[in-house]
């Protein structure tokens, strides 16, 4: 069964890409891993889709990141560290068509592999952001690279050394600028469709080269900011026992939303 569902519209050349595993909180597992790097290889290929919408199944999350039972043999050298979720956004895949997204509810950890490759971000009151890796004895190494080109950096270091005891509501999201709209309480997925649409009605090749353009303006800091990640994460992290120990302890609530 396929964990990313794709519905797009001929007439108004958007298409929605939906994370389809509400069971999980859509959390990635590898096989959704290599179904998103495959949707968005395929969009680079369809030209009746000018833009695109990424947002999440159910209510509860837009994604809580990589599920907590999937396993990733690790190379023992630092220099040969594998992170599935490398390849899971729209810009790893190649793809210059304009992606937004629309969060309802928890975007948390590996989320920001996503959130981090899409245009703008439209969220709905229920969004909540956050980072759980400190709390869990691991190195948010590059989800905090990717939200650090995204928000102010004492708002991004915050969010990530807070771990799982804060959460940036919609609202404060919205006034550091990583979310750019706000709606009402399920309305987040409409606004970001109506944002495509538009951009969808203009000419492909303009809007392509502006996303290129804006992407071309951060990336060559992040690609050497990458570069330090999978050492970072290799001397930081606990043992992977050590960290399913941590997560299988946590408090159930008692978090600050701000």
């Amino acid at each position: 069964m396929s964990s990313v569902r794709v519905d797009a519209d001929k007439d108004s050349g958007v298409a929605v890409v939906t994370l389809d595993r509400p069971h999980r909180l859509n959390a990635i597992d590898l096989d959704m891993a290599r179904e998103l790097s495959g949707v968005w290889r395929a969009l680079r290929f369809d030209d009746s889709v000018r833009a695109v919408v990424l947002t999440g199944s159910g209510e509860r999350a837009f994604c809580t990141g990589i599920d907590r039972d999937v396993v990733v043999p690790q190379p023992s050298s630092p220099y040969m560290q594998d992170d599935p979720l490398l390849a899971i956004g729209p810009k790893a895949n190649g793809l210059w068509k304009p992606v937004v997204a629309a969060v309802r509810g928890m975007a948390c950890g590996g989320a920001f592999y996503l959130l981090g490759e899409a245009e703008f971000v439209v969220a709905d009151t229920t969004a909540e952001f956050f980072d759980p890796h400190t709390a869990y004895g691991m190195v948010s190494a590059y989800e905090s690279m990717l939200m650090a080109a995204r928000m102010p950096y004492g708002e991004a270091a915050r969010m990530m050394l807070m771990g799982t005891a804060e959460r940036i509501s919609a609202r404060r999201a919205h006034e550091v600028g990583l979310v750019c709209e706000v709606t009402e309480e399920g309305g987040a997925l409409d606004a970001a469709v109506r944002c495509a649409g538009v951009i969808a009605g203009y000419p492909p090749a303009g809007v392509q080269g502006t996303v290129r353009a804006l992407w071309a303006a951060r990336e060559a800091g992040l690609a050497q900011a990458f570069a330090q990640a999978p050492h970072l994460v290799t001397l930081g992290n606990l043992p992977a026992e050590r960290q399913a120990e941590l997560f299988a302890g946590r408090p159930r609530g008692g978090f600050r939303v701000r």
